[in-house]
């Protein structure tokens, strides 16, 4: 992957982004001419998915809820095992599948309008890039990179989208749920004064591993070890992130939205204690100080801890209140909470995208989800190397690339283990 120029995203321009791409359904109504992807005002979407594990069946149905004339036409994936079980899912048997690492492009060859992104997120940069220089309209799965020069490649190929009028949609449904926009509206507005701390979480009980002799996939044990690697994605940072960046991002993404930018300096900690002898590298705790423009700062934890309580949930403080995010309520001198109505916002990101192929509107949520992807890393990088780190030099001066250039069928790429204090900050 070609590393492109660091992009320079100030906290003004983030604040732009931000007010252009959240409440994406209030603009659902515009107009404007549109030159790539599926002809504006038409009434038949044709929808290519690249990746059918949970997510990406998930991401389809839900854009097949979200409005009429929806149609899933191509469907790809490493394995051809979850091509068809996607297409059982779907109930779409006449669907054209595709496998092997190739399958992305012979899915934005298939004559659709618009791709759903939704494989290991190590492979976000590549397709996306792809994906873009095709003219394809694009919902695209959070996290977006697994690192900065992927991140970076991320927010090249979103501006080269919004040059081309192409919607590019991220899975941060937060950002279309009311109770979240109208909480927002009002922390923006200053109804809990100067934002002066914050607490954001993501505590799990675990996550899934895949063994290699598993009975129900036979032909697993037919794979090479970088194939069995993508199968158990989430248990290797070069796939997933980390949980950090791969489940943490959406608290993370939150808090952005609220200081209206990313940090400015993160200092974190975490290790791996409960996954035991399961193959993999990533850790299963991390907690990270993240200290914003203002000088905020916000306490950042996530953990995969057996037995444990689950806590998912943004708190925001300020000088008049607090609020509690999630569950759209405000604390102190204005207080509030959310009664109004709570569609499905998996659904309703999708009906935003829709609308705005329809209406020729483009939205582009690209550089907004790419910047809190680099949140997340900056959060992970900072507890790996135990070093204390700034955001514009992850954006300005990291080289940090773990992805595999040449990935494909063969030797697996067995990284161990990150230890502060041996693993170098690049």
């Amino acid at each position: 992957m070609n590393t492109p120029s660091a992009p320079n995203v100030s906290r003004r321009d983030f604040v732009k982004l931000s007010a252009v791409t959240t409440g994406a359904a209030v603009l659902s109504g515009l107009s404007a001419p549109r030159v790539y992807g599926a002809v504006a005002g038409s009434d038949r979407i044709r929808v290519g998915v690249v990746g059918c594990g949970g997510r990406g069946p998930g991401a389809a149905q839900d854009c097949l809820n979200s409005a009429p004339g929806v149609e899933i036409v191509a469907l790809g994936d490493l394995f051809p095992w979850q091509v068809e079980s996607a297409k059982k899912k779907l109930k779409i048997p006449n669907a054209q599948g595709f496998s092997g690492f190739d399958a992305y492009q012979k899915v934005l060859a298939a004559g659709i309008d618009m791709v759903i992104l939704a494989t290991p997120p190590g492979f976000r940069p590549l397709h996306f890039a792809a994906a873009v220089a095709a003219g394809k309209h694009v919902f695209i799965e959070k996290p977006v990179a697994v690192d900065p020069v992927g991140v970076r490649s991320v927010i090249e190929s979103a501006r080269l989208a919004k040059q081309k009028k192409l919607t590019v949609i991220a899975g941060t449904q937060r950002r279309h749920q009311p109770s979240y926009l109208e909480t927002m509206k009002r922390i923006h507005g200053g109804d809990i004064g100067e934002l002066v701390a914050g607490n954001c979480y993501w505590n799990g009980d675990g996550i899934w591993f895949r063994e290699k002799n598993d009975p129900k996939f036979p032909d697993l044990a037919k794979v090479s070890d970088f194939e069995w690697q993508c199968w158990n994605w989430y248990h290797w940072d070069w796939l997933c992130g980390d949980q950090i960046v791969e489940q943490h991002l959406h608290n993370l993404d939150v808090v952005n939205w609220a200081f209206g930018g990313p940090p400015v300096k993160f200092y974190g900690m975490g290790g791996r204690q409960n996954r035991g002898t399961i193959p993999g590298n990533i850790w299963d705790h991390f907690a990270v100080e993240m200290e914003y423009a203002n000088g905020a700062r916000v306490t950042s934890m996530c953990r995969h801890t057996p037995k444990s309580t689950t806590r998912i949930a943004e708190r925001i403080v300020g000088t008049k209140g607090m609020s509690d995010c999630d569950k759209g309520t405000i604390k102190g001198a204005k207080p509030f909470s959310y009664e109004g109505p709570n569609p499905n916002p998996y659904v309703v990101e999708h009906t935003d995208l829709i609308n705005s192929i329809r209406n020729g509107t483009a939205l582009n949520e690209g550089e907004q989800v790419a910047l809190s992807t680099m949140t997340a890393i900056g959060g992970r990088m900072a507890a790996y190397t135990g070093r204390e780190i700034k955001w514009q030099w992850l954006m300005e001066g990291s080289k940090l690339d773990i992805f595999p250039k040449n990935p494909g069928p063969g030797p697996g790429h067995f990284t161990p283990v990150p230890i502060p204090g041996k693993v170098e900050l690049i």
